[in-house]
C-alpha cells in the first residue's frame, strides 16, 4: 500500500521547479548514436557468408535497442548511451565481435573503441560522432528480427546462453520499470536529480562497487510507488530518508501493479535464498529476477549510506529553508578525505592494448577493496568512481620506470616540445586509480605504534589481473603502492582540493607535490619478510636479455601519528 497519496502543496511544486532549474543549469542532455542500419548490414552480410539468398539475407532483419538512462529519458550530457543489438539465430556473438567491429573500425567518426568479450555482459565500448556508447549483444532464436519485435515476450528467453539473457534485460528491465512508475514525468526530473547528485558524490559506479543506472532507477521507481502523487521535489525528499534507514540487506523490489505470474515471481522469498551474501540487494523486476547490486561491498555500503544521511538532512533543509537545490550537488571530497591512500597504475606500451589492460585492471578493483576489508587496523577501503589516464614521453628505462609509478618527471605527449625528436622518445599509456584508505583514531592514552600489513591483499590481486589469459608482461604493466595525501599529483585536485592538501596536519602551509616524491633505491624481487615488488612492464630495460625492472616494495603503513578522517564507519 502507498504510503501517502497527498497531492502536492503549493510550496512543492515552487520547490519542484527551482529543482527543475537547477537541473537545467547542469547542462544535462539526451543524446544518441543511431546504429540501426549497420547492425541490419551487419547481419546481411553474415548472412550472405553463410550461403543465404539475398532476399533471405535482406529479410533477417536486425535492431537497435536503447536502455539504461537514455530509456528513461534520463540521459545527460557525456553519459554512456547503452544499446542492444539483436540479431537472428544464424548470427554469432563471434561474428559481433570480428565483423560488426571492423565495420565500426572503419567508420572515420568512430573513436576509442574496444571490444570486452570476457565480460560479465560482452560489450563494444566506443566513441560515435563523439557520443559514448556501449553496444551490446543479443542472438535470439528466431529466422527474423523485424522492426516491429518487442522484447517484452518471455518465450523470447528460451534456449538463449546467459550472456544473451543478461544483455536482452537490460532493455526489459528499462521498460518494466517505466511500466510500474505511477507517474513518469515526476519520476524522470526525481531520477535526473539523484543520478546527479550521486556522480557529484562519487558514489555511481556499478563496477568500483557502488551502484549503476538501473539500480538508481529502480530506487527511485521504488520511492514513486510509494508516494504516487508527490512531486519530484518531494520524492527527492523522501527518498534520502527512507534510503539512509533502509533495513539492509532487506532486498529493495518495485511492487507489481496486477496480480499474476509477475507478482509471484517477484515476491517469492525462495529467490533470495542465495542472496544473503548481497550487501543491498535490489531487485530486477522482469524476469528472470536478478540482483543489480552484487559488486556493493561493506566499504562501498558504508560510503552511500553515509551520503544518503548527508544527503537527507541538506534535502530537508532545501525544502524547509529554501537554499539553493545547486547546494546538494557539491563536488565529493575524496582526495583530501583520507591521508593514505593506494594507488593502483596499469600501464601499455600501445593506445589499443591499454584500452583493454586498463579496462581489466579497473573491473577487478573492488577485488582488491574486498581483500583490504579484511586488514587489521583498516576501517574502510574507499574506490574513487574513475581513473586518471595519461600518455607519458620517456627516454630512458628509469624515465619508464618512473612513468610506471606515478612519477612524471618527462613531459606528456601534449606537452612536447617541438625540439624533441620522435626518434629519441618512446611512449607509454598509464592508468591510475586511487583507494582511500579510513584508519581509526589511537586510543586516549596508547602510545603504541600500529601497522597496516597491504602486502597478502595486494598479492592477491597481482595474481588476479596477471592470470588475465591476454595478459603480456612484455608490454603490460601494474604497480600497486601506497600514497600519502600530501603527495598526490594535481590532477586530482580542484582548486579547492589543493587549497585543502595545503595545510598540514599542524595548520602550517606546505608546498603541494605535483608527482611522488623520490623514492628510495628500488629494491630487486624478494619474497623474504613477506614483501613482494610491484611489476613494471619487462620492456622497461633498454638492452634485451637484461633482468626486468623493478619497483619498491609496497611498505607497511606506520599509523601512529594518525588521526582518523571524518569517514563512515563500518
Amino acid at each position: 500500500m502507498p504510503i501517502s497519496e497527498a497531492h502536492p502543496t503549493k510550496d512543492d511544486l515552487e520547490s519542484t521547479d527551482r529543482l527543475l532549474q537547477t537541473l537545467k543549469d547542469q547542462g544535462l542532455e539526451i543524446v544518441l548514436g543511431k546504429l540501426d542500419k549497420m547492425v541490419k548490414e551487419f547481419v546481411y552480410r553474415v548472412c550472405l557468408r553463410r550461403n543465404h539468398s539475398e532476399s533471405l539475407a535482406r529479410e533477417a532483419g536486425g535492431k537497435i535497442f536503447t536502455f539504461g538512462s537514455y530509456r528513461l529519458g534520463v540521459h545527460g550530457s557525456g553519459t554512456d548511451i547503452d544499446t542492444l543489438c539483436v540479431v537472428p539465430r544464424h548470427v554469432e556473438r563471434e561474428d559481433f565481435f570480428e565483423d560488426m567491429q571492423d565495420m565500426l573500425r572503419q567508420r572515420p567518426e568512430v573513436t576509442e573503441l574496444t571490444a570486452v568479450p570476457d565480460a560479465f555482459t560482452p560489450v563494444i565500448k566506443m566513441n560515435f560522432s563523439d557520443i559514448p556508447i556501449d553496444l551490446t549483444f543479443a542472438r535470439l532464436g528466431l529466422s527474423s528480427i523485424p522492426d516491429s519485435l518487442d522484447l517484452a515476450d518471455d518465450s523470447l528467453l528460451r534456449n538463449l546462453d546467459d550472456r544473451c539473457i543478461r544483455s536482452v534485460n537490460g532493455s526489459r528491465v528499462t521498460d518494466e520499470i517505466l511500466r510500474l512508475v505511477p507517474n513518469i514525468p515526476a519520476f524522470r526530473m526525481a531520477l535526473r536529480c539523484v543520478k546527479l547528485w550521486a556522480q557529484r558524490r562519487a558514489i555511481y559506479s556499478n563496477m568500483m562497487g557502488f551502484l549503476g543506472g538501473v539500480a538508481w532507477a529502480m530506487l527511485v521507481a521504488r520511492v514513486c510507488q510509494l508516494y504516487p502523487n508527490a512531486c519530484a521535489a518531494t520524492i527527492i525528499s523522501r527518498f534520502f530518508s527512507i534510503l539512509h534507514q533502509w533495513p539492509w540487506p532487506q532486498p529493495v523490489l518495485l511492487k507489481p501493479i496486477e496480480e499474476g505470474p509477475l507478482q509471484v515471481r517477484v515476491w517469492n522469498p525462495k529467490l533470495y535464498a542465495a542472496d544473503r551474501g548481497h550487501k543491498m540487494p535490489i531487485i530486477t523486476p522482469a524476469y528472470p529476477s536478478m540482483c543489480a547490486t552484487h559488486n556493493v561491498t561493506d566499504s562501498t555500503k558504508a560510503v552511500m549510506l553515509s551520503e544518503f544521511k548527508e544527503a537527507a538532512e541538506l534535502v530537508n533543509r532545501i525544502m524547509v529553508e529554501r537554499i539553493p537545490w545547486s547546494a546538494l550537488f557539491t563536488k565529493d571530497d575524496f582526495f583530501t578525505r583520507y591521508r593514505h591512500y593506494l594507488q593502483v597504475i596499469a600501464s601499455s606500451d600501445t593506445e589499443e592494448r591499454h584500452l583493454r589492460w586498463s579496462g581489466l585492471v579497473e573491473s577487478r578493483i573492488r577485488h582488491l577493496v574486498t581483500r583490504l576489508e579484511r586488514v587489521e587496523n583498516l576501517v574502510l577501503a574507499h574506490p574513487y568512481i574513475k581513473g586518471f589516464s595519461k600518455v607519458i614521453k620517456y627516454r630512458t628505462a628509469a624515465e619508464k620506470e618512473d612513468a610506471a609509478h606515478g612519477t612524471v618527471k618527462t613531459p606528456s605527449v601534449d606537452q612536447e616540445s617541438p625540439s624533441d625528436s620522435p626518434a629519441e622518445t618512446n611512449t607509454m599509456h598509464t592508468s591510475i586509480y586511487y583507494i582511500g584508505l579510513c584508519i581509526p583514531a589511537r586510543e586516549a592514552g596508547s602510545t603504541a605504534h600500529r601497522k597496516m600489513d597491504l602486502f597478502r591483499p595486494k598479492e592477491e590481486f597481482m595474481e588476479i589481473v596477471k592470470s588475465w589469459d591476454k595478459y603480456d608482461p612484455q608490454s603490460m604493466g601494474i604497480v600497486v603502492q601506497h600514497i600519502r595525501s600530501s603527495a598526490l599529483p594535481a590532477e586530482v585536485l580542484d582548486d579547492a582540493d589543493q587549497k585543502k592538501t595545503k595545510r598540514s596536519k599542524s595548520g602550517k602551509k606546505t608546498a603541494v607535490d605535483t608527482t611522488r616524491p623520490p623514492s628510495k633505491k628500488r629494491r630487486g624481487s624478494s619474497s623474504q619478510n613477506g614483501v613482494l615488488p610491484d611489476v613494471v612492464p619487462a620492456a622497461s630495460v633498454e638492452t634485451p636479455g637484461t633482468p626486468t625492472a623493478t619497483a619498491s616494495p609496497l611498505p607497511t603503513i606506520d599509523v601512529s601519528a594518525t588521526t582518523a578522517p571524518i569517514v563512515p564507519q563500518v
